[in-house]
């Protein structure tokens, strides 16, 4: 796989997390450090600009890039407003997430455009999470979109890939990194989402709601690392009919 940059930055680390459920913030920190993630999201609502040390920015280490979630957001102006607190909160980093109805979470795609189009314009990097939609992520990619997030399934819901084959068109297609974001909830759905082509997975629920968070942000990021290698290794192509694994040639 080539290696993994968003807007001119570099990432060893294709696993990103979230950091909303966690039960502390001494949990989320050892969480995130044994996922070795690059990159967390943040909602605004708990970032306090005017007191530093009174956030859940003050639990994340300088040398991790936050984005700035705009959860909660049911427009694109409310999205766009949000996004204006970015630099103030330390980042231009922002996660465009804009879902009106509380009950299936799903994202608008309207909306969405819109919010990115004019959120890119103030000089932010956008990162939409998006319906697995291929035709969205090309509208996104073509208003400046630094890359698409769409759902392996619904937020929260931890199915894993539901949407393979529109997955499949987007990352075909993309010509920007397309991180799968959503739905995942086990280390081997994340896997097949890095094997699938995939240039990085978002996990939050299903490392904050685990018994031992820590322990399970570790198995991602061993999982996600295997795969990683797995594709760098070039596996062999499926076959429709069997093929011995042992020559047939010189058997008496």
């Amino acid at each position: 796989m080539k290696p993994l940059q968003i807007a001119g930055k570099k990432f060893s680390s294709r696993l990103f997390v979230g950091t909303g459920k966690f039960g502390s913030p001494d949990t989320m920190r050892e969480a995130i450090a044994k996922s070795h993630s690059e990159l967390v999201t943040v909602a605004l609502r708990r970032v306090d600009p005017g007191d530093p040390t009174d956030n859940i920015l003050s639990a994340i280490d300088d040398n991790i890039t936050v984005a700035l979630n705009t959860s909660g957001a049911r427009t694109a102006d409310e999205a766009i407003r949000i996004a204006e607190f970015a630099e103030a909160a330390g980042t231009k980093w922002i996660k465009v997430e804009i879902h009106p109805d509380p009950h299936h979470l799903l994202p608008d795609p309207v909306e969405t455009l819109a919010a990115v189009e004019a959120i890119v314009k103030k000089g932010l990097i956008a990162l939409p999470y998006i319906n697995a939609d291929p035709v969205l992520a090309k509208r996104l990619e073509d208003v400046g979109a630094h890359a698409v997030m769409p759902l392996a399934a619904p937020i929260g819901t931890n199915r894993g890939i539901e949407n393979r084959p529109m997955l499949e068109m987007i990352i075909a297609n993309s010509l920007v990194p397309v991180v799968v974001d959503a739905g995942l909830g086990m280390p081997s759905h994340a896997a097949e989402a890095i094997e699938m082509g995939a240039d990085a997975v978002l996990i939050n629920t299903a490392i904050a709601s685990a018994g031992d968070p820590g322990l399970m942000a570790e198995a991602f990021a061993d999982t996600i690392r295997a795969a990683e290698k797995a594709k760098n290794a070039k596996p062999a192509s499926p076959r429709a009919s069997a093929s011995p694994s042992s020559p047939l040639k010189g058997i008496l």
